[in-house]
């Protein structure tokens, strides 16, 4: 007897308010406002901190205020404490220190604001088991030897910081150590949030990736067989699963900050989604197999969607348009991966044939709405018939398989197949998915589109939708995708799947089993 299980969305986070105003200063830690601040650079990671001398590294690091766009350099703004070499503009992330194990290290700390103590982590022979406090106006020089190699990571925390009411993770960077002869042309994306209530009812985060926010991240270019190698870094006090749309990747290490396990190739696994805790670290590599659009970004929705912009005046034309920089925002990569001498070739013989109804019903639960996928299996389904979750999509490993979904509500949506290796255009990001010339559209009320799936391998899946994300898939728009082995036969009776999704906006959510909050008991 099989179990599959097939996860909807995990989804936590406190739901972003529109309501904030332009240039919001971060007043409570600076009393004394300078008039001129200096703007904080967004930081890619390509280069370390310092010079080295021999076989020392000298850097010279200092807390300041300064002015912070993450997204637009015309657009809202924080004024926060940042970190930045001395005598160079302060940067979000702060400047990432990269050096050989055995290098040794001369970090000399200044605390420049006026009236805040501030406390340095992470700048020792391990990573994170450090406090070195300094009042203001104050400096001291560390001097240690880099240790174990892997992905780690130090911080500043200005004054007292309360991280259930407040967010001060832009004060973070990235502290790499390499072993002697590794290959060093990794990328290294650091995660940061900087965040605080507006007033009792509302929350306003600054989501970033090396500094910037979708659409404003950087975009990644690849070429069609190139193999990626990054270094991922959770700079904030919360979980993301981190999640690649359209490949495997492999992780190659883990770490919490203060140690990093460096895994065998045997021990190495492929996924894609990784569950990051607070303050953790991965590294991981991917081949780009495949031209086209792909994202890299947190699967978290409120992470996502177009409420996590930190710009006001998100409307709802915003969560259903099929423009992927409206309907998106926050932690986000996009990637471009260029054809190869020889375009990816998708031999589809004799597709086999499948119509997915998008479709409402009468309210149920404690959703606003009732929607769902209904597949149709002789009759076209009535069109106020629901299944939540939707109807589950049996498939056969390397059989092509053509799936076009009708929508018949009164609002646009688009489907991304989660965890099935697909081309581009039919990966179901509106606006984004495909190619420059050509990218998928938002499937249009009364309209349809047709994903053009081949799975290379069994297992479980789900699909859910790519669009409107928090009330769709709230709603019940999600299901589970069964890819069997060819000649195996799926038996419900006896092959138990369970989907878990979230009914309504809830926080904490209102969670749902096979679409029921008090499933009945299994009896096995």
């Amino acid at each position: 007897m099989n179990a599959r299980v097939a996860a909807a969305l995990a989804i936590s986070a406190l739901l972003a308010s529109s309501s904030f105003t332009p240039g919001h200063a971060d007043t409570t830690e600076r009393p004394t406002r300078s008039l001129v601040l200096p703007v904080a650079n967004a930081n890619d990671n390509r280069r370390s901190a310092g010079a080295m001398r021999g076989d020392s590294l000298f850097v010279d690091l200092e807390v300041r205020m300064a002015r912070w766009y993450p997204e637009a350099t015309d657009s809202q703004f924080v004024e926060a404490p940042v970190l930045g070499e001395v005598g160079q503009p302060p940067q979000v992330p702060g400047p990432m220190i990269r050096v050989v194990e055995g290098t040794l290290i001369v970090a000399r700390l200044t605390n420049a604001l006026a009236d805040s103590t501030v406390t340095w982590r992470g700048l020792s022979p391990k990573p994170g088991t450090d406090s070195i406090a300094l009042r203001p106006g104050t400096s001291r020089t560390v001097r240690f030897v880099a240790g174990a190699p892997g992905t780690y990571l130090y911080m500043a925390e200005a004054g007292h910081v309360d991280r259930i009411t407040r967010e001060r993770d832009q004060l973070l960077a990235a502290f790499i150590i390499d072993a002697r002869g590794a290959r060093t042309d990794d990328r290294v994306f650091v995660l940061n949030i900087w965040g605080e209530p507006i007033d009792s009812a509302n929350y306003r985060n600054a989501l970033a990736i090396n500094g910037r926010a979708w659409p404003y991240t950087e975009r990644l270019l690849a070429t069609r067989g190139d193999t990626l190698r990054w270094r991922i870094v959770n700079g904030t006090n919360r979980v993301h699963p981190m999640h690649l749309h359209g490949f495997y990747y492999r992780i190659t290490s883990r770490g919490d900050g203060r140690r990093d396990s460096l895994f065998t190739p045997r021990d190495r696994e492929d996924v894609v989604t990784q569950l990051m805790p607070e303050f953790s670290t991965m590294a991981m590599t991917w081949v780009a197999s495949r031209e086209g659009n792909w994202l890299f970004h947190c699967h978290l929705s409120f992470h996502v969607m177009a409420d996590a912009r930190f710009a006001t005046g998100v409307s709802h034309d915003d969560h259903m348009s099929g423009d992927a920089t409206r309907h998106m925002a926050g932690l986000v990569l996009g990637i471009d991966v260029k054809p190869g001498r020889v375009p990816y070739r998708y031999d589809r013989v004799n597709p086999r044939a499948m119509r997915l109804f998008v479709q409402e019903g009468p309210r149920r639960g404690r959703a606003r709405r009732a929607l769902g996928f209904v597949l149709q299996q002789q009759a076209v389904p009535a069109a106020d018939s629901v299944a939540i979750p939707g109807t589950t999509l049996v498939l056969t490993r390397g059989q092509p398989t053509d799936i076009t979904v009708i929508n018949r509500l009164a609002e646009p949506t688009a489907v991304h197949w989660h965890g099935i290796e697909l081309e581009s255009f039919s990966d179901g990001v509106a606006g984004w998915s495909g190619t420059a010339n050509h990218l998928a559209p938002a499937i249009a009320p009364g309209d349809s589109f047709t994903a053009h799936l081949t799975l290379p391998r069994a297992g479980t899946f789900i699909y859910h939708t790519h669009l409107n994300d928090v009330e769709q898939l709230t709603s019940g728009m999600y299901g589970a995708i069964v890819v069997l082995e060819p000649g195996t036969t799926y038996h419900a009776a006896t092959d138990h799947l369970f989907v878990v999704g979230w009914d309504g906006d809830a926080d904490p959510p209102h969670l749902l089993v096979n679409g029921d909050s008090t499933p009945a008991p299994l009896v096995l």
